[in-house]
């Protein structure tokens, strides 16, 4: 009697492996495109972490080095109205607002004057870094930047690396702005929370 136990649980626990296997196997198989995973299996068991960054953003439009190029603008678009004109930028992040001062990224990306009667632009930036415990790691801002206001505030809406599920807020305030060439210096804090 204990043998045919024996031999039944033995089968019992061969039949389990086989299914297991057989379920996994299917998975990695499946023709499916999503699936339901753990957030454990991508370190999401730790606590959140609050970051706040502190730097300043050159956006060079005139110049030997321009860092921001425009590719497009509306057939209406004039000097009072830049309305539908479009730029893509690869601007130098520094911790100060000297050009000069020590470089930590790059803002790179695109903005588009978005309104008919003021300076709002959308923007659509990924801040690459390049420093410190941030190398290789990127935040995404996507939102509305009224240039003309104080403070601006956008969204940050995903990012990469050590940012991965990233989400919260950038600040952005005007440094300087040279009204002969149009660069400009952009003081930013974001704060992020990320894991």
């Amino acid at each position: 009697m204990a043998e045919l136990l024996l031999k039944h649980s033995d089968a019992a626990a061969f039949l389990l492996t086989v299914v297991t296997l057989t379920s996994s196997f299917a998975a990695l198989g499946s023709d499916s495109f999503s699936q339901n995973i753990s957030p454990l299996s991508l370190g999401l068991n730790k606590p959140e972490k609050l970051s706040h960054l502190h730097f300043y953003f050159h956006d060079i439009v005139v110049g030997k080095n321009a860092t921001a190029v425009r590719v497009a603008q509306a057939p209406t678009t004039t000097a009072a109205s830049p309305f539908g004109v479009v730029v893509v930028l690869d601007d130098p992040l520094t911790v100060g607002p000297d050009i000069g001062s020590e470089l930590v990224g790059k803002a790179q990306g695109i903005y588009a004057f978005a309104s008919q009667t003021d300076s709002s632009l959308l923007v659509a930036y990924n801040f690459a870094f390049m420093a410190e415990e941030y190398n290789g790691s990127s935040l995404t801002i996507l939102g509305r930047n009224t240039v003309s206001s104080a403070v601006r505030e956008m969204p940050v809406v995903g990012g990469s690396g050590t940012f991965r599920f990233a989400r919260g807020y950038v600040e952005a305030r005007t440094e300087s702005f040279d009204l002969k060439t149009g660069n400009t210096v952009v003081e930013y804090n974001v704060y992020v929370l990320h894991y």
